[in-house]
Parts: C-alpha cells; structure tokens; sequence
C-alpha cells in the first residue's frame, strides 16, 4: 500500500522515518529456543541481468512450518524496498503497521541519490493464532519511488521483498541464547570494507552455534571481491553460498537460489567462534576489477543479524516495587524485587545488591536465595539518606554490584542490572507559633501548666491525632510528653512542640511557656514554736521568686529589728540592733515593710502576729 501524506494540516499524520541505523542488540531471547525464517522477493528476476521490468509483484508467498511440539515466543515481520518507505503492508488477511522504518541513501553517480528503506512490526499474536501454513505477503507499493526516480532501474538496484523471523521453544533443545540484531547498513563501490561488531554475546559453548543474516540487494551476477567473515574467518555454504559470493539471491532455509535481490541465510559457526566470547566480529567487503579491469562492486543492504549459541547463564534484574518515607524522617524503605527471567540458569543467592545516588554508595544488600530460571525474589531495605542530599533525589539500584562496581556473576545480559528510583522525603515542617501559656511563677522561672489549653487555638477538626513533645529531638526519637493537664516545667520561657497528624505527615506546632511573678500572699501570722508548722514568716510565691526582694520588720516601738531577702527567711529571730541580736521576739503584732524590687509592683506595708 502506498504511504499517502496530505499536505497543510494533514502532514502531522505521516509516518516518520528514521535514518539508518548501526547494527545493535534488538531483542534477546534465553532458553531452550531457537529460530527459522520464511519470506520471499517480490522482484520478477534478478535486477542486474535484466532491465526488463520496473514493477514489482504484488504479492508473493511463503511457507511456515515449525517442528512439532513447539511454542511461538516471538515472531518479526520484515520487509524493505527502492523509496524511502511503505509503512503499511498486509500479511494474509491482516494489516501490519511498521513499528519502524529505516532509510539509508545510496550515491548512484549520474542515477542520483538513491533511497532505500526497511520496515519491522511484532506480529506474534498473528502467528500464534495462525500458526504453520502458507503466508501470503501483499501491499507493498514502491510504484511511485521507482516512476518518478527513474534511477532505480537504471542503476538496476529496484527491489522490494520481506521475511518473517519466528522465535520458537523446544523442550528438547538445548539452553540457547538468541540475540537479534537490527539495523541497516550498506556497503557498495564507495564504502567497500564494513566491520560490525555484534556486543552482548556470551559463548558457553559452541556447539551448534549458528549466525542468520536478512540482507537486500546482493546480485548473484556481482561477486566481485565479495566475502563474509565472521572473527577473520571467511563464511561459506557450498554450494548455496560460496566463500566469495554470500549476498547471491539466495535462501538457506529452501535451499532457494530464486529469492532475487535478497538473502535469507544461516551459517554453522561452530569453528569461527571461542568458548569465553563476548562480541564477535563481522567483515563485509565487496568490489574488484572484472576480466576487463573494470571496478565493479555489488550494493548490499544488512538489515538484521540473528546469532544462535548455548548458554547456560543467568539474568540479574531488579525494579522498584514501591518506597515508604515517614515525616520529617531521611529514612526510606525501599521495597524492591530481583528477577532472573531472560535467563538459562540459576541466579545464586548473595548476589550483590548496591544502591547509589548521583554516584555515590549509600547502602548494600544481597539476595537471599537462589532465583529459579523465571523466578523472583521480594525483599525490602531501610536506608539512611546522608544529610548533604536534597528532599528530592533519584536513587539507584544495581543487582550484581559489590558497590565498587564490579560484577561477580557472568549473566546472559551485563546491561540491564539498572533501576531507577525517584524519591521524595517529607521534611520537618515548618513551624506555625501558638499564643503562649502564662502561669504564675513558683520558683526559680518553674510552673504547672495544662498543655491542652493550646488545643483551642488549633482547628483539631483537620487532624487525626496530637502528640506533645520537650524538643525536635524528641520528635524523632517519639519521646511524648504524657502529664499534659499538669506538665511542670523545668524552666521559663520554655518551648513545647506539638504535632498534628494528618494522613500523610504533621504540621508542627511551637507553644511557648511563658511565667509572671504574681502578688505574693502575705500571712497574718505564724509561730516560730520548731513544731515544723508554720515556723517562719511564710510569705507565699516570694521566695525563690522576687529573688531581690527585701523585707524589713519592726516592732511595735518603730525599731527595725529584722531584716531578710530570699535567703534569709523571719524565724521570729532579732538579726538588727546590739542588743537583743538572735533572741527570739515576744508574743505581739509587728510590722513588716515588703520591697520586692520588681518595677511592676510597689513597696507593700502590713503587720503580723507572731505566738507560740
């Protein structure tokens, strides 16, 4: 089908294409699983034996038919061509959307610059539903590219086709690992050498290891300094593939020489590949002077790359579940699963488990079991976040991590150890001041006060609960304060904290203690008899209080007979005077002349009567 884009508001609902890309590491497969591939070329012929035709099929088909007792794990569909795409194409009865289109263009000389593209779309569900049996390809429309760059089928480089890759589990196979590489790269007259590096490999063991190739373009004709070469040793596959014509219009799977303008083969690699490798290296070359010196060199168009290798490894993985934070607390608890899913073999227990933010180690763990092929294992960490980072931050975990970042654990994929977290702190919230408390003073700035008076300037309504606390220290530690009717306090002015939950955290309320020296009650009399009752002059709230205060006392004649502050209290003892000094006053009335030295209060007079 045509890839039709209507001009002005229309243009946004284009498919857009992006440009060609490297060869790199497209999906990963681990278990008893191996592949096969179907397609065919929608060319009548080879383009550069015949400039007859400038057309493409409409359609063509293809025959699928997997082992028995197997199970369709995934499944591509592929398809490329002359233009710069067809993002809608039908396989069978149903429409495929492209998931993605690459381009790459092609200098032509006098032909121009000529584009070519390669599309893929998942169309698993469609090959399980359908399973085995004849696949019809159809929709594919290069029309326009090929009338209106007239270059293509000059240049005799029009093709289209396509391939359907299946991944399939065997429960008699072997573990194997399956990398599918995707990309589109070229090579031709201007770029005649290309190296591509396939990374994310592990060799275990190379028996029956195979390598598949999906290329557009190669010509049986042009086998002009032509080779495939996998860590330096050439592939061939006599006599489908010869060492110096790989890219030939050929088939592996049919053993078909007739898939024109397009190679779908699979080699044995056993021999070209070591037990221990982690990448291997492919070289491409083509071009090389005819019988007549005439360069010549073949385009070939590398769209993906299949490898199939035993693998018994397993695949550290790890995810967030959730966080837990508390108010005004840099604790987090962090509950986090590790998985060993894409894997071939048990994942050991004490797998290092390292957590970092912005680089920096802040905590480990390991897990604690082996993890099946498949399995998973939940666990959960408290971690103290360092004061020097922010209320916000990123936190990330890294399984198989011994916190220098070093791994221990040889894994089917090194690069998916990574989670990343975003976390939140609640912090200590900002304090909202209450009206304070006054209670008299009883001593040395000390009072009773009833804390719960402070709950009336507060809306209670709008919170679950209140606690009481003596410090933010003690809001940490949960050190409450429990005799809130009478709290006596230790000093004055003193400051009590007071948290108001509510469903996620706490305001924070501040109440100040405040004491005033209130009127001292004076006596009208007591008695200095040593009974331990009213032994002294006991003028209540003044001692230890108005700790300046002076008092005098005179008889009934006018002489000053004693004279006190607040150490020195009126046993009924004369301190004044020569004569009479530490006698003991006879019964009567006296009078008493109070300074309490405080600017809020005057000099108060009364008398008291002292008896025995």
């Amino acid at each position: 089908m045509k890839d039709l884009c209507y001009a002005f508001l229309l243009v946004s609902l284009c498919f857009q294409n992006v440009n060609a890309q490297d060869i790199t590491l497209f999906q990963q497969y681990n278990g008893r699983y191996d592949y096969t591939a179907i397609g065919n070329t929608l060319n009548q012929a080879e383009n550069n034996l015949s400039q007859a035709f400038c057309e493409i099929l409409p359609s063509s088909q293809a025959s699928l038919n997997l082992p028995t007792n197997t199970s369709i794990i995934a499944a591509y569909l592929f398809w490329s061509g002359s233009g710069s795409g067809d993002t809608e194409v039908m396989l069978n009865t149903s429409t495929v959307i492209a998931e993605d289109t690459y381009t790459v263009d092609y200098n032509a000389g006098f032909n121009g610059i000529l584009t070519y593209f390669a599309s893929y779309a998942n169309v698993t569900d469609q090959i399980i539903s359908e399973g085995n049996g004849n696949y019809q390809f159809s929709g594919l429309d290069i029309s326009d590219a090929l009338a209106n760059t007239p270059g293509y089928c000059n240049n005799r480089t029009n093709y289209a086709g396509w391939s359907l890759y299946v991944i399939y589990e065997d429960n008699t196979l072997p573990l194997n690992q399956v990398n599918l590489f995707l990309g589109l790269e070229i090579i031709n007259e201007e770029v005649q050498d290309k190296t591509i590096i396939l990374e994310n490999v592990n060799v275990l063991d190379n028996d029956n290891a195979k390598i598949g190739f999906l290329a557009w373009e190669g010509d049986n004709a042009l086998n002009f300094g032509e080779s495939l070469s996998i860590n330096g040793n050439i592939l061939s596959n006599p006599p489908l593939n010869s060492a110096d014509n790989a890219f030939n219009g050929t088939n592996s799977f049919t053993n078909a020489n007739n898939f024109y303008n397009a190679d779908l083969d699979v080699y044995n690699i056993e021999n070209n590949i070591q037990i221990g490798d982690n990448q291997v290296t492919i070289n491409l070359t083509t071009g090389a002077p005819d019988s007549n010196g005439i360069f010549r060199a073949d385009l070939i168009i590398i769209n993906n790359i299949i490898t199939v290798l035993n693998s018994q490894l397993p695949d550290a993985t790890i995810i967030t579940n959730n966080y837990e934070v508390s108010c005004a607390s840099r604790a987090v608890t962090l509950n986090y699963s590790v998985f060993n899913s894409n894997s071939t073999d048990t994942l050991p227990a004490n797998t290092p488990i390292a957590f970092f933010i912005d680089a920096v180690l802040v905590d480990q763990s390991q897990t604690i079991n082996d993890i099946p092929i498949g399995g998973e294992e939940n666990n959960q960490i408290t971690i103290q976040i360092p004061n020097s980072i922010s209320d916000t931050f990123t936190i990330q975990l890294v399984v198989d991590n011994d916190g220098l970042n070093n791994g221990i654990i040889t894994e089917t994929n090194e690069v998916n150890n990574n989670n990343f977290q975003e976390i939140q702190l609640l912090p200590f919230p900002e304090t909202i001041h209450l009206q304070p408390i006054l209670e008299c003073n009883k001593g040395y700035n000390k009072a009773t006060f009833d804390l719960t008076e402070a709950l009336s300037q507060i809306n209670q309504n709008q919170y679950l609960s209140f606690s009481f606390y003596e410090t933010t220290e003690d809001i940490v530690s949960d050190n409450t304060i429990t005799n809130l009717a009478s709290y006596g306090s230790s000093t004055t002015p003193q400051s009590i904290y007071i948290t108001a939950f509510t469903e996620l955290c706490f305001d924070l309320y501040v109440l100040d203690l405040v004491t005033e020296n209130c009127p001292p009650y004076v006596p009208q009399g007591f008695s200095p008899n040593n009974d331990s009752i009213n032994d002294y002059f006991n003028i209540q709230g003044l001692y230890s209080i108005f700790e300046n205060h002076e008092l005098l006392i005179y008889n009934r004649y006018g002489t000053l007979i004693f004279k006190g502050d607040n150490t020195t209290k009126w046993y009924g003892l004369i301190n004044q005077g020569l004569n009479n000094h530490g006698k003991i006053v006879p019964v009567g009335t006296y009078f008493y002349v109070l300074n309490l030295k405080d600017s809020n209060y005057s000099v108060q007079t009364g008398w008291v009567y002292v008896n025995y």
